[in-house]
């Protein structure tokens, strides 16, 4: 039975989401994302201030505590979620995660792109499900923005998004395309992943679904 993926938030677009307890009070904003490579997810959040004269908190916000990641604020049970600002600097210091201007490159030793940001869904897992690149000549789209969808647990080091190069022919060129694409990266990988989004389910993911198809065994 598949399921459809949640919608899928660029982690540059985090920075100054509000993050909001459920008794409905906004207690901090984003400041940083801070990614566990080697778990291929979100580690925690660093934070500011509420307001356009705060700065940087001296608590943080880990993966843990968050209840829910959603399309317009992050969700917690109450501000006691939040945690002295060690508790994700440990993460930030160890790798920082894959950031921005680290290469893209196959199993085969072929650099296929430069990651412009990483794309991870929203909802409890905070999983990586793909990174918006600019391309290389070696995908016949040179220095193109494109959309990678990556497997269940993605080789990332903060200089490195480690692929297999099947995964390359699952490039797509629009972020409403990069649902469906996922599904079918992860349906090459084997036993396929649980809760996989097949592609008439992504379909309904609004705006970050691909249109439904048609399944066929």
């Amino acid at each position: 039975m598949t399921a459809p993926l949640p919608a899928v938030l660029a982690a540059g677009d985090l920075t100054k989401r509000p993050v909001v307890t459920l008794g409905g009070e906004a207690v901090a904003q984003i400041k940083d994302v801070v990614l566990d490579g080697a778990g291929g997810r979100i580690a925690g959040f660093t934070l500011a201030g509420r307001g356009l004269l705060s700065g940087p908190m001296r608590k943080s916000l880990p993966w843990t505590a968050v209840h829910a990641l959603g399309t317009d604020a992050v969700m917690i049970t109450s501000a006691e979620a939040l945690e002295d600002k060690a508790a994700v600097a440990s993460w930030q210091e160890a790798s920082g995660g894959l950031v921005r201007g680290a290469r893209v490159l196959t199993d085969q030793g072929v650099q296929v792109g430069t990651v412009l940001d990483v794309l991870i869904e929203a909802g409890r897992e905070g999983r990586v499900v793909g990174v918006e690149m600019t391309s290389t000549e070696a995908l016949g789209r040179h220095e193109r923005k494109v959309f990678l969808p990556l497997g269940g647990r993605p080789a990332m080091t903060g200089d490195t998004l480690m692929v297999p190069a099947r995964h390359t022919e699952h490039v797509v060129e629009e972020l409403g395309e990069l649902a469906a694409a996922v599904w079918r990266v992860r349906g090459t990988e084997t036993g396929g992943p649980t809760g996989a989004v097949g592609p008439a389910a992504a379909g309904a993911t609004g705006a970050t679904g691909a249109p439904g198809e048609e399944r066929t065994s």
